[in-house]
């Protein structure tokens, strides 16, 4: 097995008890130290290895952590966790000798990104202008090694590996943890931002005014890319993407899926359908075409650089083609985990006795005269999370207020 940490307080002492336990079962571990979760990725699809763990507690607050894993190719969570849980309870493993060694992956998993870009006009990558918000999170050694190589002009923010996250919280996907990158933008009058989570496995986005890229929206541009050069292929996207991106990659030809929440759930999917691209609101995107499957913030910031070029428009222009409609962020709000599925499994009742049509992909997804609106529990935290989306801001309040009404009959509340 291949083990890796991210740069949060706690990951060193668990990175080191991961590592005695595999060793006691017999098992030999390859460690790779302080890297970014796609590093552990890269260096369980390349090197010869059978699975590999991941400890980190991605954008999640500075003391939790936890383990992201992979056995094989494929992505392992949900019931094999719980399946493992229960063997483990039983006394079900065995005992032996196993052998460590360290391995350094930086410099090929750059090296690959690289090659990313090899039939990309050189002449106009070396135009555009990027700042990148590391966030002190595991991605800045790979940000400088990466930026260092890459052309163009590049402008890098708190790459300093710090598990206080003493700048801003490591999750992108909330705009008030983009301020330092906004600043930054407007100051040098960048082409676009990047900015990533504690694992760098998710990306956020800004254009050249300053305003966010949400993850729809960059696995809209994705798509465009894609799409120009294998026709029909299928899309996957997340129940909380915009009703826009579906449309979108309809209109540029391919095949769009929509599955459920969650990087693991996503990828799984991309598997068993042989999706050339996937992506969640959250800022996961996975990549299949020549590359791994797996999601990666550093490799969907290159992609970003490469799209811009191939179709020959600026970010911010893309970005300002994008019909804004009126929508919701993603609404977290926690709920008692004894509560978190049985709410939204009653929410279900009631729509079924009430007539009304849903998807139930991953929560309820109900599109009505007005838009759509999603409630869904999260796979993460004790939280349950919300959408919603409408052509009119009429239209919006009505879809939160039936939400909230949903919400109310259950006993909960978004306050």
């Amino acid at each position: 097995a291949v083990v890796g940490r991210d740069g949060r307080l706690s990951s060193p002492m668990l990175e080191q008890a991961l590592v005695e336990g595999l060793m006691a079962t017999g098992a030999d571990v390859v460690r790779i130290g302080l890297a970014a979760t796609p590093m552990l990725y890269f260096a369980a699809a390349t090197l010869s290895v059978d699975g590999g763990i991941q400890v980190t507690g991605s954008h999640n607050p500075r003391d939790h952590n936890g383990f992201k894993m992979v056995l094989g190719a494929r992505p392992f969570f949900g019931a094999d966790i719980q399946h493992l849980g229960a063997m483990a309870a039983a006394g079900d493993w065995e005992a032996g000798s196993g052998r460590s060694k360290r391995v350094e992956v930086l410099d090929a998993y750059v090296d690959r990104l690289l090659l990313g870009l090899s039939n990309v006009a050189p002449d106009k990558l070396a135009s555009l202008r990027i700042g990148w918000d590391a966030g002190n999170g595991a991605a800045g050694p790979a940000i400088e090694r990466l930026t260092a190589k890459l052309p163009g002009e590049h402008h890098l923010l708190f790459t300093e590996v710090d598990g206080r996250f003493p700048h801003h919280h490591p999750d992108p996907t909330v705009e008030t943890n983009l301020a330092d990158l906004k600043a930054l933008v407007a100051r040098e009058k960048l082409d676009f931002g990047v900015a990533f989570d504690g694992d760098a496995d998710r990306i956020g986005a800004l254009d050249g005014t300053g305003r966010v890229i949400w993850g729809d929206q960059l696995l809209t541009i994705f798509a465009q890319d894609l799409l120009r050069r294998r026709p029909g292929a299928s899309v996957i996207a997340d129940v909380k993407a915009s009703r826009m991106l579906f449309d979108a990659v309809e209109r540029f030809g391919g095949q769009p899926i929509m599955w459920k929440s969650g990087h693991s759930n996503i990828k799984a999917k991309m598997l068993e359908s042989g999706a050339a691209l996937g992506g969640e609101m959250s800022g996961h995107i996975f990549f299949a075409e020549d590359w791994f499957g797996f999601d990666d913030g550093l490799c969907a910031a290159v992609r970003l650089m490469a799209a811009s070029v191939r179709l020959d428009r600026s970010v911010t222009d893309m970005r300002g083609a994008m019909a804004e409609g009126f929508s919701t962020p993603e609404l977290r709000f926690p709920v008692d985990p004894a509560r978190k599925f049985v709410a939204v499994e009653e929410v279900k009742q009631r729509l079924t006795a009430d007539g009304i049509d849903f998807v139930a992909i991953d929560g309820v997804r109900v599109t009505t005269e007005d838009g759509w609106w999603l409630l869904r529990a999260s796979n993460t935290q004790d939280m349950l999370t919300a959408r919603a989306e409408s052509a009119t801001a009429e239209g919006l309040e009505r879809l939160i207020g039936t939400i909230d009404a949903q919400l109310a009959l259950s006993g909960l509340s978004r306050s």
